[in-house]
């Protein structure tokens, strides 16, 4: 944008020195033709050249003063396409762009209005789903917790303890058993570890009677710690945040962070939540294979579900990705006075 004002600015500059000379030729060949007196042909191109020189420094000057408004504009787009909706332009009776000034920061003041109250109806929804399904979900996973440990979880462990007995049974062949051993005992220690975590995953971590900082500082260091992580958290809130924004935030980063288990193949990730007086973001990065871009356009790895989510209250989410490179997840909603 700024190099097409840029080069047409030059333009016009060369096409009004142009302009210039063509229209002082003509004159003097008007001149020699109906006229008596001919000017001198040295000081006629020497008055032409100082014109189209003059010309050509109005039109550049004038050129600037347009990039500058346009300039002004792109950046105000660019401050409200990341959230910050206090931007307007200045407006200045008299000036060419006023008008389109003052629509413009009607248009703004329009959106920042729709915005709001996207927002408000959105946590209004969020609540109420909360209340009516959430209940019910968050009491199924307590019951298939209980479940899981009171049957698969003991049989693994009795497989391991009968796998730890075998070389005792088995005395035939001692190097066979032991290596049929060790496979037993390494299969069942892994086993009872991803249990474990699944059954983690299935408790479910109440925001009720907590901040979002202690839900996410208790979960996150055992989430990370059963599924083989080294996990980086850091919390940046400044106040309490809305009960919607909250329970948005909570599930797009256990959607983001069950993503790096099944798909990373990471060995580390970083959880970053912090605010501004414009906004609220969240990012979540590991280490791990990263995918390619046309997997993320076509909604892959949940992103389709948490940016539904992050729309749901006026904010945004997206991933930015390469093989080779980890992932990067990036969510965001506007803060408003």
């Amino acid at each position: 944008m700024v190099r097409r004002v840029r080069t047409s600015k030059w333009a016009s500059s060369i096409y009004s020195g142009l302009t210039t000379i063509i229209l002082m030729t003509l004159l003097y060949y008007g001149i020699v033709i109906y006229s008596d007196h001919v000017p001198n042909l040295e000081d006629w191109i020497t008055w032409m050249g100082m014109l189209a020189l003059i010309q050509m420094v109005v039109t550049y000057r004038n050129g600037q003063k347009t990039q500058r408004k346009i300039d002004q504009m792109q950046l105000v787009m660019k401050q409200a396409s990341a959230g910050n909706w206090d931007s307007r332009l200045p407006v200045i009776e008299g000036d060419a762009f006023s008008g389109v000034y003052r629509e413009f920061n009607q248009l703004l003041n329009q959106i920042e209005e729709r915005l709001k109250l996207l927002q408000r109806l959105g946590e209004r929804e969020v609540l109420e789903e909360v209340s009516s399904q959430e209940a019910a979900v968050l009491e199924e996973r307590k019951r298939l917790a209980r479940d899981l440990h009171d049957t698969v979880s003991q049989q693994l462990f009795a497989l391991h303890m009968s796998a730890s007995s075998l070389p005792k049974l088995l005395e035939r062949d001692r190097d066979h058993a032991q290596k049929v051993m060790e496979q037993l005992i390494d299969m069942s220690s892994s086993a009872q570890r991803q249990m474990r975590g699944l059954i983690a995953q299935l408790r479910p971590m109440e925001l009720q009677g907590r901040t979002l900082e202690e839900a996410v500082g208790r979960w996150f260091p055992d989430y990370c710690r059963q599924n083989g992580l080294q996990g980086t958290l850091e919390i940046q809130i400044q106040g309490r945040i809305s009960d919607a924004k909250e329970h948005q935030l909570f599930l797009i980063i256990q959607e983001a962070m069950a993503n790096v288990v099944k798909h990373a193949e990471a060995q580390s990730v970083r959880l970053y939540l912090g605010e501004t007086d414009k906004q609220i973001s969240l990012s979540i990065e590991d280490n791990g294979s990263g995918f390619r871009g046309e997997q993320v356009r076509a909604g892959a790895y949940g992103l389709s579900t948490m940016r539904e989510r992050a729309h749901k209250l006026g904010g945004e989410a997206e991933i930015i990705t390469k093989p080779g490179s980890g992932t990067r997840v990036k969510v965001w909603f506007p803060k408003f006075g």
